[in-house]
């Protein structure tokens, strides 16, 4: 290690002799990935026999590779002392519970307040990764499960988890209409072409694919369990309108809020009430990145989704 940057080499494995060498790097450096290892190339930090190659020229084999992985900058994030529910916690990550109207990292419009300031706070060696080990993101207004490295070779382990979608997340998500039965999304999610504040199933997307299956059928609206295949922004919430399942609750998406015909007084106020998407993350399931071990983690369904299905509930005994 000089400065700060990290050296690494290796040799280019004679049975890889003709592949393209950013495919082999990945395998060569784990745990990074194939993008990260591509932006390297890119900067000139990596070099074989002395040069700086392309990063898709085929390799021969028996190539000496020297790898210079520069120091992780920190990010400018202010530690706030907001509350943390953490239900997991190792050396190496950290499950935490991320109640509806928290914003998980800051941005445009956020600048504190945020899970990430919170992490911050409770866990001060976290600020010098990126992200404040955050591996991935739920929307400010979904509540449930996120997974946070607490080390940069957990961090990198993870985003390849989930890059070759081999991280589970299972969402409960409440939507208007009755879906017969479960099924699959598979459309391409871009950024909508006038609502820049949107996204949209989008033939220029990036490849997103939903799966749902119906877990409680109601008179009007249906719970489904919907599990993630690729991690797209507001992906559940974009497939299900796409689908013609808008999630309740849902401002942005979901256009105006259709109250059932003999609905209860009740009832519709508790529709009009519910400001949020009704999404929440129950499950995550993953591979510990250092132990390799398989790992489970389960959320109650938070009270306001609760109380919401009970009343949905007695609505359809109602209808009997």
């Amino acid at each position: 290690m000089t400065g700060g940057t990290t050296v690494m080499e290796g040799v280019i494995p004679t049975e890889a002799s003709g592949q393209r060498l950013d495919k082999v790097l990945a395998s060569l450096f784990p745990p990074y990935s194939r993008s990260q290892l591509q932006q390297w190339t890119k900067q000139g930090r990596i070099t074989i026999c002395g040069r700086v190659p392309q990063g898709r020229e085929p390799v021969l084999g028996g190539e000496q590779v020297r790898l210079e992985v520069p120091p992780v900058e920190p990010r400018e994030w202010r530690a706030q002392a907001l509350p943390l529910d953490v239900i997991h916690q190792d050396s190496d990550i950290l499950i935490i519970d991320k109640p509806a109207g928290t914003v998980v990292h800051p941005g445009a419009g956020n600048p504190d307040g945020t899970l990430a300031n919170a992490i911050i706070h409770h866990y001060p060696d976290l600020a010098v990764l990126p992200r404040a080990g955050l591996v991935h993101r739920i929307d400010k207004d979904t509540s449930g499960l996120l997974v946070v490295a607490r080390t940069e070779h957990a961090r990198v382990q993870l985003i390849r988890a989930l890059e070759r979608h081999a991280v589970s997340r299972i969402y409960l998500a409440l939507v208007t209409g009755t879906p017969v039965a479960g099924g699959t999304v598979n459309a391409p999610i871009g950024r909508h072409p006038r609502d820049r504040l949107r996204m949209a199933v989008n033939d220029r997307g990036k490849p997103a694919v939903t799966h749902y299956r119906v877990k409680t059928r109601f008179r009007s609206h249906t719970l489904l369990q919907v599990e993630l295949e690729t991690g797209r922004t507001h992906q559940i919430r974009v497939h299900m309108v796409h689908a013609g399942y808008p999630l309740v609750g849902d401002l942005l998406y979901a256009g105006r809020l259709k109250i059932p015909a003999a609905a209860s007084e009740v009832f519709a106020e508790s529709l009009r009430q519910f400001k949020r998407q009704a999404l929440h993350a129950c499950s995550l399931a993953l591979l510990h990145p250092r132990t390799g071990l398989p790992m489970q983690w389960s959320s109650p369904v938070p009270g306001d989704m609760k109380a919401l299905l009970r009343v949905l509930e007695i609505d359809r005994k109602a209808d009997r």
